[in-house]
């Protein structure tokens, strides 16, 4: 019943941004802390950055500096804003959030991914 939609992956060039967004929607009680993993080609899963409910960040070391992570709770929605785009950004990247579905107990789930391309 509760799933999340990533959304504005696609191609960049290298030195470009993109913006992705992450919507939970369902019968929700509440949504925990947001995370944005992706898995480049090849190579295993990694986490990008993560946001709790109150707002505190964290970001891989690859990514500091360049993507800005934040969320939106009136919309159940986190956001990655990439900047600086690099080719090994590449990847496809997962929205992953914990989430209290309505009169359930609380889950982590995940989006089905969304294809980012960084290439000139």
């Amino acid at each position: 019943q509760v799933q999340l939609v990533e959304s504005g992956g696609g191609l960049a060039q290298p030195g470009g941004s993109l913006r992705l967004s992450c919507a939970a929607s369902g019968t929700i009680s509440s949504v925990g802390a947001m995370a944005w993993y992706r898995r480049a080609p090849e190579k295993e899963r990694e986490l990008v950055a993560t946001i709790t409910a109150a707002g505190s960040t964290n970001y891989a070391d690859s990514v500091k500096g360049r993507f800005t992570i934040s969320r939106d709770n009136r919309k159940n929605t986190v956001y990655l804003q990439m900047n600086s785009l690099k080719p090994e950004d590449t990847a496809v990247y997962y929205c992953n959030a914990n989430i209290r579905p309505f009169n359930w107990n609380i889950e982590t789930f995940w989006g089905k991914g969304t294809l980012v391309t960084v290439s000139s």
